[in-house]
């Protein structure tokens, strides 16, 4: 991607990186995040314009509560992830996206590993939480593998395929944080 500046790492894992999202990378994360299988799994019924997205770039590059990583394989940029962060009770929201030429490849278990390595030894937070619709399998194994436990749901809250689904409320304390940090 010659069009773009060289990445700036975080966080390095065994596989892969956590940088600093990129505003040259905006047209990318719009396209990840309009992409069919990502409004599926984010239960959203419709894609965002263009100018939304550019629009609301800067107000979350300036919201210290919304957290932003870019996923990185080398230098080559395969996602996004987010901790939406309530500083009052120290815990965050986490939310991912996946490229949809990535998708199959175990990164989003190894980025979400990753995100909560810096949420619980560098961000001090007591809790990271995601809801997940039922439905998505694939989505609740990686979290699962990552350090993710079931910890409740809403029913009937989302949507599938045009139909009612349940969200999965999911949890991970640091407690939950199990192997090798990438921290130190």
């Amino acid at each position: 991607m010659s069009d773009t500046t060289e990445p700036l790492i975080l966080l390095r894992g065994e596989r892969l990186s956590l940088g600093q999202p990129r505003r040259e990378m905006l047209p990318h994360y719009h396209r990840w995040e309009n992409d069919p299988g990502t409004i599926l799994g984010y239960g959203n019924q419709f894609p965002q314009a263009w100018e939304v997205r550019e629009k609301g770039w800067d107000g979350q590059r300036g919201n210290r509560n919304y957290q932003q990583f870019e996923i990185l394989d080398g230098s080559e940029p395969v996602g996004m992830t987010i901790l939406i962060v309530n500083t009052f009770v120290h815990n965050a929201e986490f939310v991912i996206v996946i490229a949809p030429e990535h998708r199959g490849k175990g990164y989003a278990t190894d980025a979400t590993r990753l995100t909560l390595d810096w949420a619980f030894h560098l961000g001090a937070l007591r809790t990271v939480w995601l809801k997940v619709l039922e439905p998505n399998t694939v989505g609740v194994t990686a979290y699962e593998k990552a350090g993710f436990k079931q910890s409740g749901r809403l029913r009937q809250s989302g949507f599938w395929l045009g139909k009612p689904v349940d969200e999965l409320l999911m949890d991970a304390l640091p407690e939950d944080f199990v192997g090798p940090s990438a921290v130190g």
